[in-house]
């Protein structure tokens, strides 16, 4: 490798990896059309644009540092602005994951938000995951939109577009991204039944105090 990369670093680039092929498997992605980021120092680790993911390998794991810039000749992903704002904005996140799983892509084109139709949507931090409106990929304008929709939650849908899940460790972002399209089919199925009843705002914040370490521990 040409960059000096510590261990540890060493440690986050192959999770990154395989987070990557996890989506694929878990069918919460296809393709290359997801991303995934990690901080780790004063910089983040991001997924190269374009390369497919089986021929992902540690050194080509894209290290960003926090102002944007870039050494080497590899590009970061084309989402890199949500990721790094996300990150700069939000200290206690240290990994975003980004797929297009289909039921919530599903919902994100009807540009609806998921409401509480499962005590498990406590588990993105509140009674909605919500669904910022649709922005170019790659702009600074999707980054604010999906900013503003992730306001005291983990998880919101991107319209016309997909997914974004956050956490404080890349388990716990991946293991949310499958709830929320776990959540995503729920509600599409309800909805071919009528209108959903859902949950009231006390009663999922009584929820979000017992579950906010619900889910991976590592």
């Amino acid at each position: 490798m040409s960059q000096n990369i510590s261990p540890i670093e060493l440690e986050k680039r192959c999770a990154i990896i395989e987070a990557c092929l996890e989506m694929n498997r878990l069918g919460i992605n296809q393709g290359t059309s997801g991303n995934i980021s990690v901080r780790h120092e004063d910089y983040l680790l991001i997924t190269p644009t374009s390369v497919p993911y089986k021929q992902l390998k540690p050194e080509t794991i894209v290290r960003m540092k926090m102002d944007g810039s870039v050494k080497g000749s590899l590009k970061p992903s084309s989402e890199w602005r949500f990721h790094l704002d996300i990150l700069n904005a939000r200290p206690e996140v240290n990994a975003v994951v980004h797929a297009h799983p289909t039921y919530s892509t599903i919902i994100s084109i009807m540009g609806m938000d998921i409401p509480a139709i499962h005590y498990m949507i406590a588990v993105a931090g509140g009674d909605n995951i919500r669904c910022a409106p649709y922005e170019t990929f790659g702009t600074k304008a999707l980054s604010h939109q999906a900013l503003k929709a992730l306001e005291g939650r983990k998880a919101c849908l991107l319209e016309h577009h997909g997914i974004i899940a956050v956490g404080a460790n890349l388990s716990k972002a991946l293991w949310l991204a499958v709830e929320v399209e776990t959540l995503a089919k729920q509600f599409h199925g309800v909805l071919q039944l009528g209108k959903p009843r859902v949950l009231s705002q006390d009663q999922i914040a009584a929820i979000v105090d017992k579950i906010s370490n619900y889910g991976h521990a590592d």
